[in-house]
């Protein structure tokens, strides 16, 4: 039996463009990801068809569909705009399987690319990153079974689950701990037809790398959070699902740079700083 092979896409915006908003969408299927193949992509229309949000802009020279681009030409977006951002509670191991699912939300508006900094309010305390295997839904989804959920699933990325832990402790949904601006790095680009069953999962923290787990160790696999997620709710495309962080991770603060590694898909880095916002006079 042969397999499909994995293709990478990624929604990127030209660098010469003139318009803050524009964003296309890029596959490469080179398999050597460093490869000088795997610089050269190739746009495409929108993997998410029904998403508004998601649609490509309108082609212009050099950015029609089938075009050739390298990707020094571009800057990598996180891969989806997301109507939901969901992760899992206590999804490490037979501990987290020992309890029920629990899901919780994360603020679209918390999603930054790859390269973007992750910024530190100074009243937040304790933030740690989770890196984390990242479902990406591919299409409109209720009710999945385990049989049909991978049906639903265009390909995975990595997130970063950033999470302020004094603010857990106090705050017993964790919005304000899971969903502050800058909270969810992804990307940097989505992978095709990866089996997820067992990737290695490990975080950098300032280039020391701290002690990895793989997708094995999580208690949830990834076709029950799917069909856990839609006995309660309508995934749509674009939606990012965070399934567990079973590795070890370390404080962040400003001037950091955590980077957070999947097996299969590569390395999403972000810097971290504090928040420009608290620079601004009210």
């Amino acid at each position: 039996m042969t397999f499909p092979l994995p293709r990478r896409i990624a929604r990127v915006r030209p660098l010469d463009t003139q318009d803050p908003n524009e964003q296309f969408f890029v596959a490469n299927d080179a398999l050597d990801f460093d490869s000088a193949a795997g610089q050269q992509w190739i746009v495409i229309d929108s993997p998410f068809g029904a998403s508004r949000a998601n649609a490509s802009s309108p082609s212009r020279h050099g950015w029609e569909k089938g075009a050739g681009v390298s990707e020094g030409s571009f800057t990598f977006l996180a891969p989806s705009v997301p109507a939901n951002v969901l992760g899992m509670a206590h999804n490490t191991g037979q501990a987290g399987r020992d309890l029920p699912p629990q899901a919780f939300h994360k603020a679209a508006s918390s999603v930054i690319g790859s390269g973007e900094a992750i910024q530190l309010s100074s009243n937040v305390g304790h933030v740690d990153p989770e890196a984390e295997l990242t479902v990406v839904v591919g299409r409109t989804a209720r009710g999945l079974t385990l049989e049909t959920a991978g049906s639903a699933i265009l390909g995975y990325t990595i997130g970063n689950d950033v999470s302020a832990r004094d603010l857990q402790k106090t705050d017993e949904l964790w919005i304000s701990a899971k969903s502050q601006d800058t909270f969810t790095p992804a990307g940097p680009w989505i992978v095709t037809d990866l089996d997820a069953a067992d990737l290695s999962i490990r975080i950098v923290h300032n280039g020391t790398g701290l002690t990895p787990a793989s997708t094995a160790d999580l208690g949830w696999k990834v076709d029950e959070i799917m069909v856990y997620l839609t006995s309660f709710m309508t995934l749509h495309p674009g939606d990012l699902v965070l399934t567990g962080f079973p590795a070890e991770c370390a404080r962040i603060q400003p001037g950091d740079t955590v980077v957070c590694r999947v097996e299969g898909i590569g390395e999403l880095s972000n810097p971290v700083t504090k928040a420009s916002w608290e620079d601004v006079p009210a």
